[in-house]
């Protein structure tokens, strides 16, 4: 039995962030997963990314281990926004600076053992650690609507189920949707010789504005967003502080959140849909199979038939659905729906058990959804597992890197 620290479940975005931090304040780190594995296998190519530039760094945005950095150690080029590719080239770039060392094994099974946490591999090793980090990201949470549930995947899908839309070719799909996901898969659908259609149930499309309030602020836009890219002018700075953000009544949160992270496309979208058809204020009440295509009804009564519905529905958090907590450890989680309840340090009421990402979202706010959140979770699990001492020590300079085959 070979015995860790902190095990960490995931190596995207989130994995790798709070390796590199935890690693530079000397804690024993172990990865486990394959690496970006949800960006490579869930999202379309040809997508861009929609968060500004600082957004779209992991662990840091003015560090060694930012996009500039990655640009400048590799020579790569391109800009904002940033495409997908590019997006996993340089999360494998961090992972080979931070994590070297990946476990790529598949973790089967968390259970509580003797002195913290006892994880079975696939290929049946048994490893015991402290503290396990679950940073499994969100693609078992795809949010695929009662109305399409029964319907083969030949005909309905999630936008997160697709590598490509080259299959679509010649075909005609209905894309349920009015954010970012749908709006951009609908035009790649396009792109790549479908005839698609959105169906938005809402009356109108939230355009973001493409950081024009930032340039008009010039040097002052800095007190009203953060460089986390999410929310409106000022909501940006206050959702960017989760310690204060939770600190909020229930009732002011949901709001607020809501209005940070409501569905909405990017600036630079509307052009790729100019030959697309997006009709507002319609909701798709029933679905059924017709003659190797699908039947779609909507709530005014109108109907068409289709050969392919996609939903571009988000993703609805519940942590029930990883495969790898054992029955007996979920039921010891205190859970608000499907979010864990996590105190310090994203710790669960489990002890020594933390979750990362969108499912600490209900404590810790919209912020934490996104890549950007990456940055205070990685400082507050520092504070939590190394102390407060090391991180003091810590301060003022970038993580530092694991070399390969060394244990920092």
């Amino acid at each position: 039995m070979t015995d860790v620290n902190v095990a960490i479940i995931g190596a995207g975005p989130y994995g790798l962030a709070a390796a590199a931090h935890l690693r530079r304040a000397g804690v024993e780190v172990k990865v486990f997963g394959e690496p970006m594995s949800f960006w490579q296998n869930n999202m379309p190519a040809g997508l861009l990314l929609r968060s500004n530039w600082t957004a779209t760094c992991i662990a840091e945005y003015d560090g060694e281990l930012s996009l500039d950095s990655f640009k400048a150690a590799t020579g790569a080029s391109f800009g904002s926004p940033v495409p997908l590719d590019r997006f996993i080239e340089y999360g494998i770039w961090v992972q080979g600076q931070v994590a070297p060392d990946v476990d790529r094994r598949l973790v089967q099974t968390v259970e509580t053992g003797p002195g913290g946490f006892r994880l079975t591999l696939a290929d049946g090793t048994s490893i015991s650690a402290s503290r396990v980090l679950v940073a499994a990201g969100i693609g078992l949470f795809a949010n695929r609507p009662a109305v399409g549930a029964e319907l083969p995947s030949e005909l309905a899908s999630h936008t997160g189920e697709h590598r490509d839309f080259k299959r679509f070719n010649g075909s005609r799909v209905l894309v349920v949707g009015g954010g970012q996901s749908a709006l951009e898969c609908a035009a790649l659908l396009h792109e790549s010789g479908a005839q698609a259609e959105v169906s938005v149930r809402q009356d109108r499309i939230i355009w973001l504005h493409g950081g024009k309030y930032q340039r008009m602020l010039g040097a002052y836009s800095g007190l009203v967003y953060a460089p986390t890219d999410v929310g409106p002018i000022g909501l940006s700075r206050l959702v960017a502080m989760p310690d204060l953000f939770r600190r909020l009544p229930r009732q002011a949160q949901t709001p607020l959140a809501y209005r940070s992270i409501r569905p909405a496309g990017a600036a630079w979208l509307p052009p790729r849909l100019g030959e697309v058809s997006i009709k507002l204020g319609r909701t798709v009440v029933s679905a059924t199979p017709k003659d190797g295509q699908v039947q779609v009804t909507f709530a005014d009564g109108e109907a068409q038939t289709v050969d392919h519905l996609l939903f571009g529905t988000g993703y609805k958090v519940d942590i029930t659905r990883y495969p790898f907590l054992s029955p007996g450890l979920t039921r010891q989680i205190r859970r608000a729906g499907g979010y864990p309840l996590l105190g310090h340090g994203m710790e669960s009421s489990v002890p020594g058990l933390h979750f990362l990402g969108a499912p600490s979202a209900w404590s810790f706010g919209p912020i934490v959804r996104f890549v950007s959140g990456g940055w205070y979770t990685s400082r507050v699990l520092v504070r939590a597992i190394a102390g407060s001492s090391r991180l003091r020590a810590a301060s003022g300079a970038a993580p530092v890197p694991a070399k390969a085959g060394q244990t920092p």
